[in-house]
């Protein structure tokens, strides 16, 4: 499994929102690329990049903040946040960023994400409250389970899903073991945990999730580490004893 320490931007800071509420924000950094540098220097192998206000509004208002990272970092960016079409997607990719994540679009314009993931790296973003995908930044109910657009991404050529459980989303409660369960069972594409991780105890029963030999491909994680709970490199460790 891998490790993804989670950058959110808003603002072009470094910030956390507690169960996706704008109004919840907790600023941990001005310096968003020294934070990333510190990640990659740490021993994560991937960065997670969110543009928090992208993903409320689809205007990419932190993309150079974005680009900045990518130029900085030696490991590959995923990112994600506001990506409703191919300019948007095409955009991200030019300014280094390896992979792109795909929430709201990936409801509203599936075909999209099948021809862009022709082309490039591509993720699905199933962002959950209580099992139905929300989209536009968490904001709006889709009506959809998340399994059910799991499903209809399955054969879309799609790297990986990254599943959030909004609930528990920066509450260090733990994560949804049965839901993310319930995803690896349902297709046969990567899934990437995010949500409620706080302790390396919840890395390992994330990593303990096995399906007939799948497991999860990796684990998205940002407060806990900002607050001390454990060290990228303890993380990255843990995941590679546990593996």
């Amino acid at each position: 499994m891998e490790l993804f320490p989670a950058i959110d931007l808003r603002n072009g800071k470094c910030v956390r929102l507690h169960q996706g509420d704008y109004g919840q924000e907790t600023v941990y950094s001005d310096d968003p690329v020294a934070q990333a540098l510190a990640f990659a220097e740490s021993g994560a192998g991937w960065i997670h990049v969110v543009d928090l206000d992208a993903a409320r509004t689809g205007v990419p208002e932190n993309r150079d903040v974005v680009a900045a990272i990518a130029a900085a970092v030696p490991v590959p960016l995923q990112t994600g946040g506001g990506v409703r079409n191919r300019d948007a997607a095409l955009a991200l990719f030019d300014a280094g960023v390896e992979r792109v994540v795909i929430g709201t679009a990936a409801l509203t314009d599936p075909d999209f994400v099948r021809d862009l993931a022709a082309d490039y790296r591509v993720a699905v973003g199933l962002d959950a409250k209580a099992g139905e995908v929300a989209t536009d930044g968490w904001l709006v109910g889709s009506g959809r389970s998340v399994l059910d657009v799991a499903r209809s991404f399955a054969s879309a050529g799609v790297d990986a899903f990254v599943v959030t459980d909004i609930s528990r989303d920066g509450t260090l409660e733990g994560p949804d073991l049965v839901g993310l369960r319930e995803v690896v069972e349902a297709t046969p594409v990567d899934v990437i945990a995010s949500g409620g991780i706080g302790s390396i105890a919840d890395l390992r029963a994330l990593v303990e999730i096995d399906v007939g030999g799948r497991r999860l491909a990796g684990a998205i994680t940002g407060k806990a580490m900002y607050e001390g709970r454990f060290t990228v490199a303890e993380g990255v460790a843990a995941l590679e004893i546990e593996s």
